[in-house]
């Protein structure tokens, strides 16, 4: 639980960064970026989307504002990807 040990100076040290941060929900972040549970938390894990937070032990949020910055490099990105082209003749229709 809280340590007692800790002097306030390092309680409030340990408050800064997260003094202007606007915290999503899960809900939220879904409704952002429609991707699933299991494929954000795998790039999470390889260090591909912002890190999860604990609000509680059971809550979690994301930071907004690394929320969005990760969609504006995505976004930057795809200039960068040559996207390959349909192949049209290999598609398979009802029927057939």
């Amino acid at each position: 639980m809280y340590e007692q040990s800790r002097s306030s100076d390092d309680l409030v040290m340990n408050q800064l960064p997260m003094a202007n941060v606007v915290a999503i929900s899960r809900k939220e972040l879904l409704s952002k970026i429609p991707l699933s549970d299991r494929t954000i938390f795998d790039m999470e894990k390889r260090g591909e989307f912002p890190q999860r937070f604990c609000l509680s032990n059971r809550v979690v949020a994301w930071d907004l504002a690394e929320v969005d910055a990760w969609i504006e490099a995505r976004k930057s990105a795809r200039e960068d990807i040559q996207m390959p082209a349909p192949q049209i003749g290999q598609r398979r229709y009802a029927g057939q």
